[in-house]
This record gives C-alpha cells, structure tokens and sequence, in this order.
C-alpha cells in the first residue's frame, strides 16, 4: 500500500469555484513529488489540503493507510515551508530553528544537539547567533527548510520555497535541497511553477492544469512521451514546437513543404486522413546536418539568441515560427535560409481536436 494516498479530492469554495477536480495519485514513502503548473493550476490548493491548511471538499486522503481528512496538521505530522519563508525576526536562527521543539517541551540538551546537527546539514553552523535581517536571501531559505527538518516528521511539504530567491541562489538550494531529501528520507511535496526545478529534483512530476492532472510521470516520462499538447510545451526550454495541419493522403504540409506521416503513424494515418493534427518537435532535437531517417525541411532565419553554450534561432517555416535550439558556432545568420532534419523519433503527433498524444 502507498504511504500517502489520494483519492478522488476536490476542492469547491464557498463562492462555487471549483479549485481542484478528481485528483488521485499514490505516493510512495520517501519519494520526492513535484507538482508543476502555471499559476491558478491548483497545485498549491492540494498541497495545503495535505497540509491540513484547506478543508477536503471531498474524496479521502489516507497516510499510510489511515483516513486523515478530519486530522489538524499537528496530528497529520507534517512539516511545511512556505514561500514567505515565515521566519520570527526577532529570534535568532538559533532559536528559529529550536523553536517548535521548546513548543513541544524537549529538552534543553536534545534540542541543542538537534539544532547544531541540523544546522551543520545546511551550512548554517556560524550563523546560528544572527537575526533574519543579517542573512542573505539563500541563507534564510536554509533557515526555514531547517525548521521544517528539525521536526523530524515523516513528509515534507514545500509550496514554491525558492521563488524569491535570483538565478544563482535558486540553482543552488534545488541541489541542497535534492541533498536534504536523500540524506533525510522524508516524503517530500514540492510545488513550483517553474518546470527546470521540477525536472531536476523530482522523483515524479504532477502536472497541472485549471485544478485536473495532465500526466504524472518521472521526468524522462513527460519530456519524451507527453500525454498532450499542454504537457509537451510545459515541460522543456525553449517550449515545443507546435504547428497544425490537415492530413491529406497521408502526409501534411508545413511551411508549404510535404511531411509524409506514414514514417511515424504506419497504417495508422488512415485513420487521420482529413483530419487536423498538430505536429510537435523540440527545438534541440533537430540537427543543421541532412541526416538519414528524419525529415528535411527549409526555413527562414529571423533572429539569433547567443546564450553562450547554445544558441536559439527563430525561424519561419512558412507563416509558422519555430525556435531551434543549435550549437553557437552553427547558427545561421539573419535574413538567410537555414536547413535542417527532424529525426523521425524526434517528431511528436496530437489530435488536432482532443490535443491528446497520438502514440
């Protein structure tokens, strides 16, 4: 059985919005879970009805086997970091991060012991005399993920927790936290609007949309087999590439060029024929070079994105625009016609209606 369970949860507000709709999934004990979408998705509402912090509208929610809809957080033993970090700034972080075990009556001696354990997991030893205001952004975040892991509680829920923090601090908590997770084993919850830190620190993902799940998968899952077009442009940056097309005995034009899709559908394009489709690649996955099994199209460049170990070039292909993702020494120059391939695995086909992966 799964350590946390959800089944069929909904969430409806007083003023009839409908926030959250038939979530389920099961969760495994010492698994890092992401939840992933766009503001407004409902992924925060999920996790404060974990919390405890929001009222189950309905469904069930079980911890190890145990209905906990009715439990208060305290008795759910969870422990969560908000995005506010929520820190009292009058206390020293010493005293931060002692202070929910002195609300629980422990011991003098165990909580110093526990607090400088803690604060030498997180880097956090030299600072424990200082205020909040005397730490930099990276260092309070470190503070309150402390607060959380000093409890020593059995799941971790994180509700956007580096979203104030710039480029540079936020590449370096993911990996501390990632960190954190493996040394401790907790079941952890991690909500983030932002799909690089997803990708990179979750065991699984749950993406999501207007408060339904999209797909849930490993990472390798949702970035080579999307479910739909919603999750295949989420997941990747630059996004997917998207165009629509009616197919016509078998093939589809792009750019005024002739895709033949019985490379990828079989027999199966009998099935479209005069149907839209909407034809996906990613802007990495093609190549400047005309290689065997892909197919060839033309395209104009229209503006070039030096980031240093890649650059992005924006290119029309017919009245569509298109990003390609290339080596910097490769990329074409404005104004000229670049050619390129799209390997037939590299090449993703949806529903024109339904927009749901054709497998």
């Amino acid at each position: 059985m799964a350590y946390l369970t959800l089944k069929n949860l909904n969430k409806i507000y007083p003023n009839g919005f409908h926030a959250v709709h038939n979530f389920n999934l099961e969760i495994e004990k010492g698994e890092f879970i992401v939840f992933v979408g766009s503001s407004g998705c409902g992924k925060s509402t999920t996790l404060r009805m974990i919390a405890g912090l929001e009222e189950i509208s309905s469904g069930e929610f079980l911890i190890d086997g145990k209905r906990a809809n009715e439990l208060g957080p305290r008795q759910r033993e969870v422990a969560m970091v908000f995005q506010s970090y929520a820190l009292y700034p009058q206390m020293t972080v010493y005293d931060n991060l002692a202070f929910s075990l002195t609300l629980q009556g422990v011991d003098e001696d165990v909580i110093e012991k526990r607090v400088e354990k803690t604060a030498k997991i997180l880097g956090l030893t030299e600072y424990l005399d200082r205020l909040p205001r005397a730490l930099s952004g990276g260092q309070r975040q470190r503070v309150a993920v402390g607060r959380a892991i000093i409890r020593k509680v059995g799941i971790f829920l994180m509700d956007e927790p580096l979203s104030n923090l710039d480029a540079k601090q936020r590449v370096t908590m993911r990996s501390e936290i990632t960190q954190i997770h493996k040394e401790i084993g907790a079941t952890t919850i991690y909500v983030t609007h932002d799909q690089t830190e997803a990708m990179t620190m979750a065991d699984r993902i749950v993406v999501m949309k207007d408060g339904y799940i999209q797909q849930v998968g490993t990472p390798h899952d949702l970035y080579f087999d999307p479910a739909n077009v919603f999750v295949a442009g989420f997941i990747g940056e630059p996004p997917m590439n998207f165009a629509k097309a009616v197919v016509k005995n078998g093939k589809v034009s792009y750019g005024g060029q002739e895709v033949d899709l019985t490379r990828k559908l079989g027999d199966r394009v009998k099935e479209y024929e005069g149907k839209a489709i909407i034809l996906g690649f990613r802007p990495e996955a093609i190549s400047l070079e005309d290689l065997d099994q892909a197919y060839h199209l033309s395209c104009e460049v229209e503006l070039t994105e030096m980031l240093g170990d890649v650059t992005n070039v924006y290119v029309m292909i017919g009245e569509e625009q298109a990003i390609l993702k290339v080596d910097p020494h490769d990329a074409a120059t404005l104004g000229t016609t670049a050619n390129f391939s799209i390997p037939y695995r590299s090449l993703y086909l949806f529903d024109g209606e339904t927009e749901m992966a054709i497998k």
